[in-house]
């Protein structure tokens, strides 16, 4: 261990630090018009539902490919809203994965019904269509695949197997704005989509927010109300609901950061391109892996994830070098305390399990640079240099 702290040379702690992801550097880039925006909308006051909100939802719809956007609170409330306005509830079963962000679990606890978890391809992460298929009871009323990471999950025959049994199928999209699948936006895929847009995803706003997508009109009338105390005429409640509406000044950034998503999620394929190609010959050593991008998918790139054996002492050499790095997630779901309810026992999930203590998530945002992309990498190469010696 000592020789993984020599690394860090006197040189290395007085370069600047790099960050897992650097949200000012994109600001600065934006700064004046999100402050010419948040004067505009606050100097129109129209605060419930206004003209940013609703230009927003109309923007991001047609960017996606969805009929209608609505918009949340946050990405946890457009999961669960998703779920209500699917009238997904107590008694009712939803498959879905572990080695996601609790939020996803969460929701459909809140929605009443029993999360029933599945492993995951050891390829792209998402989730394993057999396991799905398999898992199939007569209780089973929605599939929520995860796009993991930026990638979609394999749905063509995820919409098959919900096709098949009449379930709904609910895309959690929470990190994979821009992504797509065999050339169609993930969003529009299933019958209703959530993502977040939680400040470091690939759209964030300077806050909490939420949105979902979905081409069914019932079902974004039901959302709509769902979202608003259960309302179509203030006053007036046909459902229970909640209050869980976009915010107006988040929806006015939200715009302007979407007329440049495409060209950061190119900016971050350009940098896991170079990650990948500068991590090659030591994926060739078998010393880490890289992301797989599944043949027809256009991959985002949230985070750029390796694998390696050696995952914490690398993480502690990164850190000693002032580069931060991050687990994605270190304890799958059906570990979790809080899942004890309807938890698998360790060993259930091998895939998920194993990957858990493999991941490690490298400095990954649009504005990052390719001196900064060489430290990283100069510090995983003299880490597996010392690791095999």
């Amino acid at each position: 261990m000592s020789d993984i702290h020599d690394h860090a040379s006197d040189h290395d702690r007085a370069l600047p630090p790099i960050e897992l992801v650097d949200l000012r550097r994109q600001y600065l880039t934006i700064r004046d018009e999100v402050l010419a925006a948040m004067d505009a909308a606050l100097s129109g006051m129209q605060l419930n539902l206004g003209p940013n909100v609703q230009g927003f939802e109309r923007e991001f719809a047609a960017y996606v490919g969805a009929d209608q956007g609505i918009g949340v609170g946050s990405g946890t409330d457009a999961l669960y809203l998703a779920l209500r306005a699917c009238e997904v509830g107590p008694g009712d079963e939803v498959i879905t994965v572990a080695n996601t962000f609790i939020a996803t679990v969460e929701a459909i606890v809140m929605a009443g019904a029993r999360p029933v978890f599945v492993d995951v391809d050891p390829l792209t992460q998402t989730m394993d269509v057999e396991q799905t298929a398999a898992a199939v009871t007569p209780r089973t009323r929605a599939l929520m695949p995860v796009h993991l990471f930026g990638q979609a999950a394999d749905m063509a025959p995820l919409q098959a197997i919900a096709t098949a049994h009449k379930l709904w199928l609910i895309e959690d999209a929470s990190q994979a704005q821009g992504a797509a699948y065999e050339g169609q936006r993930v969003g529009s895929i299933g019958d209703l989509a959530a993502f977040s847009l939680y400040f470091s995803k690939n759209l964030g706003a300077y806050g909490e927010a939420g949105i979902c997508t979905t081409s069914n009109p019932e079902l974004a009338e039901r959302l709509r109300m769902l979202r608003s105390h259960g309302s179509k005429v203030r006053y007036y409640h046909d459902l229970i609901g909640m209050n869980s509406r976009l915010d107006e000044l988040q929806a006015a950034v939200l715009r302007i950061k979407l007329r440049r998503l495409e060209e950061w999620n190119d900016a971050r394929r350009h940098h896991a391109a170079a990650y990948t190609e500068r991590l090659r010959d030591l994926v060739a050593a078998g010393l880490v892996e890289t992301p797989y991008e599944r043949p027809g998918s256009h991959h985002v790139y949230y985070t750029y994830v390796i694998q390696t054996g050696e995952r914490d002492a690398l993480k502690e050499a990164l850190a000693a070098a002032g580069i931060a790095s991050g687990i994605h997630y270190p304890l799958p779901l059906h570990l979790q305390k809080a899942c004890a309810d309807f938890a698998l026992p360790e060993g259930a999930l091998p895939v998920s399990e194993r990957l858990a203590g493999r991941i490690l998530s490298l400095p990954m945002f649009p504005e990052l640079r390719g001196d900064e992309i060489d430290r990283v990498c100069e510090v995983i190469r003299a880490h597996a240099r010392v690791a095999v010696s």
